[in-house]
């Protein structure tokens, strides 16, 4: 287990170096040039570093790319204050952890669910450290995301509340998943978490004009976007949308595979291109 203060918080990750073999990823570059820098960002309560560990990371990795993943503030092993929870919060830790890490050059941020929305808020922040967002079943920070996710937040809250949820969930999906579910609702109640995140700081247009970056905007036809699959691209000035037919909100999980191969094909893409520019 990997830790490192960032942002004044104890930051579990883990960094999986690229192995540069022949025929992958790395015949892809300039010879003598870095390896490109991935950045796996994950969701919210239930999630942490394990989703991407268990399924992009390492084939990521044995392509050639320098691949990290880390336990967001109050996930996984990393520090769980009680309060700080602003998607502000998220950005400045993501940028403590590239410092403390040694890392410069501009990353490829990968973003699932709120892993997304925090990847969005660093572009719009960082512009210079951000070669380019790869967002699954995300969207940036805005006033309309803010209402859904008090709703959504005041919904799971609530639903998890009822006597004998936890029962009926392991007896569907598994006592895993009845684990992960309470270890949520724990996280939701002990800190801020539902009161700080939809305070943003929130983007407006101007604000979304700031991600300059390229962006890949992954979604399920049946996800949280479904009723506009193109808002996104309408909303930032380079985005390109693929939509897996089908899918729900965890294409990730579901569709594992799919999205290793838009991801490598897309870090393909712009590690030549060198500026990040579709």
């Amino acid at each position: 287990m990997s830790k490192i203060v960032a942002n004044g918080i104890r930051m579990h990750y883990q960094r999986m170096p690229p192995k540069n073999r022949p025929g992958t990823f790395s015949t892809m570059c300039d010879p003598g040039a870095d390896p490109p820098v991935v950045v796996f960002v994950h969701g919210l309560a239930i999630d942490s570093l394990a989703s991407f560990y268990l399924t992009l990371a390492p084939p990521v990795a044995a392509a050639g790319i320098d691949a990290i993943a880390y336990d967001l503030r109050g996930h996984g092993h990393s520090e769980k204050p009680s309060h700080g929870y602003r998607v502000g919060d998220f950005v400045a830790d993501l940028d403590g952890l590239l410092d403390a890490l040694g890392v410069h050059q501009p990353v490829h941020l990968v973003g699932n669910s709120f892993g997304g929305t925090v990847a969005f808020g660093y572009a719009a922040a960082h512009p210079d450290r951000v070669a380019s967002v790869v967002s699954i079943e995300a969207e940036p920070p805005t006033e309309p995301w803010a209402e859904r996710m008090r709703v959504m937040m005041a919904a799971v809250v609530e639903d998890l509340a009822e006597e004998g949820v936890f029962t009926r969930i392991a007896e569907k999906f598994g006592a895993h998943h009845a684990r992960l579910a309470a270890a949520g609702l724990d996280r939701l109640k002990s800190a801020t978490m539902i009161e700080d995140i939809p305070t943003g700081p929130l983007l407006d247009r101007d604000g979304l004009s700031a991600i300059r970056c390229p962006v890949l905007s992954i979604l399920g036809s049946a996800g949280f976007q479904q009723d506009d699959l193109g808002a996104l691209e309408r909303a930032l000035p380079n985005c390109r949308t693929e939509v897996l037919a089908g899918q729900h909100h965890s294409v990730l999980v579901e569709s594992h595979r799919t999205v290793r191969d838009l991801l490598l094909r897309w870090v393909g893409e712009h590690a030549q291109s060198g500026a990040g520019v579709r």
